[in-house]
């Protein structure tokens, strides 16, 4: 990998916990985050609620300026409490779809502490990078050391043959926002598949140009 992929970016999508989380800091971040995109101009895409960390992020970014578009299902609307002050909140019918389309809208992705529909967005986006269906950098913000244990978990599959360096390497990590957002403007994809067979790698496959 090398040069720049994305040196500007114009939507992030953001996958945060629906919870605030049992410290200030994760609250306190949230709000940094929501605030510098908004002073970058930095369309803020996300699961539209405005409870928990979803809401401190969304509130910093308008407060700032930004503009915030929500992607939400329907049945969910009661229990996340959709945010109701957005630039623009959309409605979906499923989970699935509501993945697909903030993908589709975002020009990357960060993740930030949050339980399993965070870790469930954060993963599917990199196994779609994986697989060369997207060649947008996913980016996980570390607040307070929230993803030390997965990487550790992340590192085991490189260890035991389930996962290649070079997608091991997709994945941006860094506790600071702004050296973060950097990495994620200078992030080059794979520009091979890689597959693993038998613990052993298999052929290098070249990806065919990837959808934006």
């Amino acid at each position: 990998m090398g040069g720049c992929y994305l040196c500007e970016m114009k939507s992030i999508a953001i996958y945060c916990g629906s919870s605030s989380g049992s410290k200030d800091v994760y609250r306190a971040q949230a709000a940094q985050l929501g605030k510098y995109l908004a002073e970058n101009n930095i369309h803020v895409v996300f699961g539209g609620g405005k409870v928990g960390l979803m809401g401190v992020l969304a509130d910093a970014a308008l407060d700032a300026g930004g503009e915030v578009s929500g992607v939400i299902p329907d049945f969910l609307h009661v229990k996340e409490v959709a945010h109701s002050s957005l630039t623009e909140l959309i409605t979906v019918e499923t989970m699935h779809q509501r993945k697909a389309l903030i993908e589709k809208m975002s020009d990357g992705a960060i993740a930030l502490p949050g339980g399993f529909g965070t870790l469930d967005e954060l993963f599917e986006m990199l196994t779609w990078g994986q697989l060369g269906l997207h060649n947008k950098p996913v980016g996980v913000l570390n607040t307070h050391g929230f993803f030390d244990h997965i990487f550790l978990a992340i590192d085991r599959m490189v260890d035991e043959g389930f996962l290649k360096d070079l997608n091991r390497d997709m994945v941006l990590v860094n506790e600071h926002i702004e050296t973060l957002v950097d990495s994620m403007r200078n992030y080059a994809p794979p520009r091979v598949r890689k597959w693993i067979m038998n613990g052993k790698p298999g052929e290098d496959t070249p990806f065919s140009a990837a959808p934006q």
